[in-house]
């Protein structure tokens, strides 16, 4: 049975309900129609237009992405620059754009879980548990390791987990680390959570200057992995766990990982 892009987004409810997004943000679908029918579906971490463009030349019908297409109102869609390019091609191809962004990153199994468990934090709960009353979802993941580690250790363990060749330390190298908080994407809005949580560590993958000198003067340490690499891991873990629920539901869909981004920063 071929699904409509509305069957996939009934999926993704379940695998990351909307009513977990912040206030701010904008997942959902994106772009296309919710009856459009889908054989096949890409998993990417941004809608750029490398992506949208690939995905158009390989007759993808749906495109579902960690971050959104359209996170503010916009005004106007100049079809010459982003995102107006990534429209009108999506508009041309009938390619629907759907976005998974923080309800992904705060449901339990989410994001931030699956990235605390790939560098061995167990005993998870979320950094900020005033988003859900039963304290199973929310912003952020704190707990602990088997042993405790020295902070220029756990940088070196974070960087090996991830397939990164830098990360960036602040703090006591030789800082003991038990307890960690961590926060895939931004963790800059978090570190009053982290402070407050009694944990050694903040584990993030985009922290400011202030945060940094935050933290030292806390005596505490923090791990910055970059951006990219704190969430680029969903991409491959999403399109299998998608790609098993439709199979359950009884959908024959095609769902592949897109294998052409890269960080955009590069260390020279």
């Amino acid at each position: 049975m071929i699904p409509e892009v509305k069957d996939v987004i009934r999926i993704m409810e379940e695998i990351a309900p909307s009513g977990l997004a912040e206030e701010w943000d904008n997942s959902g679908l994106q772009a296309g129609q919710p009856e459009g029918a889908v054989r096949k579906i890409w998993i990417a971490l941004d809608p750029g237009t490398d992506v949208v463009d690939a995905a158009c030349k390989n007759s993808v019908d749906l495109l579902i992405t960690h971050h959104p297409l359209i996170l503010k109102p916009i005004q106007s869609i100049d079809f010459s620059s982003h995102p107006g390019s990534v429209i009108n091609a999506a508009a041309v191809h009938k390619l629907a754009v759907y976005a998974a962004h923080t309800s992904l990153d705060s449901v339990a199994g989410g994001l931030n879980d699956i990235f605390a468990e790939k560098i061995g934090l167990t005993s998870l709960q979320p950094l900020d548990q005033t988003i859900n009353s039963e304290k199973q979802h929310g912003p952020g993941r704190v707990g602990e390791f088997e042993k405790k580690v020295k902070l220029a250790k756990l940088a070196g363990k974070i960087k090996q987990a991830l397939d990164i060749s830098n990360v960036k330390m602040a703090g006591d190298p030789d800082l003991l680390v038990k307890k960690a908080a961590a926060c895939t994407g931004s963790g800059s809005s978090m570190m009053n959570d982290f402070l407050a949580s009694g944990a050694q560590a903040f584990i993030s993958g985009d922290l400011k200057y202030h945060d940094a000198r935050m933290a030292q003067e806390a005596g505490v340490g923090v791990i910055d992995m970059g951006h990219f690499a704190s969430e680029h891991i969903i991409v491959s873990a999403l399109s299998v766990r998608l790609s098993e629920a439709l199979s359950r539901a009884g959908f024959d869909v095609k769902v592949e990982a897109c294998g052409l981004e890269t960080d955009p920063f590069i260390i020279i």
